[in-house]
């Protein structure tokens, strides 16, 4: 008998975390800042409670039964997403947004190169981040859009 085809599947988990920030860029004047960011530019910052979800692909290991042990999936969620983001000042507390404005697409694509580092090679499909429940951030690691 001939040895079952391997299935591939996606797994996600949630994680949830508080953070504030300010909108800011230091390429822009105040005055410009304020104009593009409006009250996210609050030189006081704001808050959030971030809801990410993190998917990950591969084949189904025929005698776990699993893509990846959640454990191990959960963990490394802690390492990428809780331990820097948790409870941060973004702008302040995250030596990545200092240079970078703290968007939830960068949010997006620090929990990306974050977890990219610490899964299999291709394993990470998706990472999506609410930053309220109707603004809602998709990445999956494209670097640029290619020229037409």
């Amino acid at each position: 008998m001939a040895p079952p085809a391997a299935r591939l599947a996606r797994l996600s988990r949630v994680a949830n975390f508080s953070a504030c920030h300010r909108l800011h860029s230091k390429s822009l004047s105040d005055e410009e800042n304020l104009k593009l960011f409006g009250k996210c530019n609050n030189p006081n910052g704001h808050g959030h409670n971030y809801k990410v979800i993190v998917t990950v692909r591969g084949e189904i290991d025929p005698v776990s039964g699993m893509v990846i042990n959640l454990t191990d999936l959960k963990e490394y969620m802690q390492q990428a997403i809780m331990e820097p983001l948790d409870h941060k000042n973004l702008d302040k507390d995250v030596p990545y947004f200092a240079e970078v404005v703290s968007t939830t697409e960068n949010v997006a694509v620090f929990i990306w190169e974050n977890l990219k580092r610490l899964l299999p090679a291709g394993m990470l499909y998706k990472v999506k981040v609410y930053e309220t429940d109707q603004n809602i951030v998709i990445y999956k690691g494209e670097e640029t859009i290619s020229e037409r």
